[in-house]
């Protein structure tokens, strides 16, 4: 049997014991894919770097694929293709049964499982928003937090119990961002912030409610936020471009609080990082972070790093 033939009865077959377990279970299984090595030779816009119980992720954004491996390898054909048929995808969260990515360009989301080699496609939920950019699994609630990066709305899901199927349990607004890029969000205890590139502004809300409970203005040169992340005592918050979107503009602040980044209290620590490109998302996995950074290609592209006592060490490259 050729090899193409064997993933379309694997993925078959993975349809029907999901039928066979319980209706609840009846998704459409789509393409499957056997863990092949990734063809490039370097990354391209990689946006997120993320680790989902013992595997990594690599979110490879203008090659419209996602990436995986057992070790954080710093060349690009370490890592294996989790996923691709993607357009652009920007991030991808797992809750360590079920695995979703953000397709952006598509204005969706794509679920998948993990076999024994590589990964089946579940479920590809389409009209979330427009260009949704981020997702978190926020273990506290047990769902999927989806952000639509221009609607100014949540999309948040949950995976029905025993089982592999995701629905759309709802969908909350936040009026004052509609039409406003919003490339992230930050989950801290029960507040979400929104770094508003449009507005100038972090803005915060109510996880329960999406309420407004504080505004705070940033420089104009700083308006391009990507994501604000807190560490110990500070607020990082990277840069992608200025108000007028001049990637000039690109670099990474941390400040005490969200209000410093408007009075000019913040340090500039964007030569730890190569000082140049563009810096995206910042994750916390195995006691460190890791920060993307965008760039030309043969750079590095993913950066490891130690936060001791608000102090930044062990900068190491990690990936390109």
């Amino acid at each position: 049997m050729k090899r193409k033939a064997v993933y379309k009865v694997v993925a078959a077959l993975l349809a029907v014991l999901i039928m066979a377990g319980d209706a609840s279970l009846a998704v459409q299984a789509g393409n499957y894919y056997p863990g092949y090595r990734n063809s490039y030779d370097a990354l391209s816009v990689p946006t997120q770097i993320e680790k989902i119980g013992d595997t990594y992720y690599l979110v490879d954004s203008y090659h419209n694929q996602v990436l995986y491996s057992k070790g954080a390898g710093v060349n690009a054909k370490d890592w294996k293709v989790m996923a691709s048929d993607l357009s652009q995808p920007h991030a991808i969260a797992g809750d360590g049964v079920i695995y979703m990515v953000v397709d952006t360009e598509n204005h969706r989301v794509v679920t998948y499982a993990k076999m024994d080699e590589g990964y089946q496609e579940l479920q590809a939920i389409g009209g979330v928003g427009v260009r949704p950019h981020y997702i978190e699994y926020d273990v506290t609630t047990g769902k999927f937090y989806v952000w639509s990066s221009m609607t100014g709305e949540m999309y948040i899901f949950r995976r029905n119990a025993n089982s592999l199927e995701v629905v759309l349990e709802k969908v909350q607004r936040v009026p004052e961002l509609y039409g406003k890029y919003v490339r992230s969000f930050t989950i801290e205890g029960n507040m979400i912030h929104f770094p508003c590139v449009h507005a100038s502004m972090i803005l915060t809300v109510n996880k329960n409610n999406f309420r407004v409970i504080a505004r705070n203005p940033v420089p104009l040169n700083m308006a391009g936020m990507v994501q604000v992340t807190r560490i110990q005592n500070y607020y990082y918050l990277t840069v992608s471009t200025d108000i007028n979107f001049d990637q000039n503009a690109a670099t990474i602040v941390r400040a005490r609080s969200l209000a410093d980044f408007g009075k000019g209290n913040y340090e500039n620590i964007n030569k730890l990082f190569g000082g140049d490109g563009a810096p995206y998302y910042i994750e916390a996995f195995d006691g460190s972070y890791y920060a993307t950074v965008l760039r030309v290609k043969s750079k590095p592209c993913v950066y490891k790093f130690d936060v001791i006592n608000d102090v930044i060490t062990n900068v190491q490259e990690a990936a390109k």
